[in-house]
């Protein structure tokens, strides 16, 4: 049986991830320290004997005892109202975690991959985004501590492969929902619900022309699990490219919820990306992978989840 370390545990697609791991046959070793991953999360895994957890804070010294067969780092605060309220602690585990975890990956022999984003793109000045596109990002604006530390983490991660030959991947993560959203991590799927199903107004930034794509959780571990399967190492981006304007999005919300919500507009954030969308062109070519979940069908059962938690 093969073991694989999940940093971020405890976290929305940490704790997916965990999931589908232990489905294809792995031991699983859970790293968190909490401070955006949530205990319940991990509840049903209680009392499997192939699930065991380790509360850590990654920016520190690991150490794990045992063989280690693959590291999936995603420890990282990764909504704009988490990175924005712990600018410090995004930037170091992005940074200090991250050798930490391709220590471990290299005192252990194992592969790692890299839980990156689509913020390394930015604001993007070309799309679709493609792997090939090094983004257009303000390092010093308010956003630049998520931007930035992943990039440097992505950094990072091929230096250890190409100086250490540590058998690496990278994901860049696009705009994924699913169950086990936070209400209130400030993104705006589970915001655009949580309102929709209070009955509240919709916050809309701005005039709500910025697009965006979304890829439910299910087909987005798919890729990655295949991703850590493969003999690739740069970045793959794995997201939907179904792209829709926020103003839309939000429509289809209240649709969906049946909910008397209107939708009212407000400042647009700084550095906020006015387009977003992955071209998965090199993820059907190397994995075979494309997403399987319509937006209908992913919204229909994230909001089934949140009706009991609102």
């Amino acid at each position: 049986m093969k073991t694989a370390v999940v940093t971020g545990g405890a976290g929305f697609l940490g704790s997916h991830l965990t999931d589908r791991l232990l489905l294809e046959g792995y031991r699983v070793i859970g790293v968190d320290n909490f401070i955006t991953g949530n205990p319940a999360n991990l509840d049903h895994l209680k009392g499997n004997p192939n699930y065991s957890f380790i509360e850590q804070d990654v920016t520190k010294y690991i150490d794990i005892p045992g063989e280690i067969d693959f590291i999936f780092h995603f420890a990282s605060p990764a909504s704009p109202i988490d990175y924005l309220e712990l600018p410090i602690q995004t930037l170091k585990v992005g940074s200090l975690g991250t050798h930490n975890a391709l220590g471990l990956a290299l005192a252990k022999k194992a592969g790692l991959l890299l839980a990156s984003t689509s913020e390394c793109y930015g604001d993007p000045l070309v799309h679709p985004q493609t792997e090939e596109y090094w983004g257009n990002v303000n390092p010093i604006g308010p956003r630049g501590v998520y931007d930035e530390a992943k990039r440097f983490a992505e950094a990072m991660t091929m230096a250890y492969h190409r100086y250490h030959h540590v058998d690496t991947k990278i994901v860049r993560i696009f705009n994924t929902y699913g169950p086990r959203m936070r209400l209130k991590d400030g993104r705006v799927v589970p915001a655009f619900i949580g309102e929709a199903l209070k009955g509240e107004p919709i916050s809309v930034f701005g005039d709500g022309s910025q697009t965006r794509s979304f890829c439910f959780v299910s087909d987005l571990i798919d890729g990655i699990y295949k991703l850590s399967q493969s003999d690739f190492h740069e970045p793959v981006n794995i997201g939907n490219p179904n792209e829709l304007t926020i103003k839309e999005f939000a429509e289809r919300i209240v649709r969906i919820t049946g909910s008397k919500s209107t939708i009212t507009f407000q400042p647009l954030p700084v550095d906020d990306p006015k387009q977003r969308r992955p071209d998965i062109t090199r993820a059907g070519k190397l994995l075979g992978w494309k997403p399987v979940v319509d937006l209908e069908t992913g919204l229909s059962r994230t909001i089934e989840w949140f009706k009991s938690r609102v």
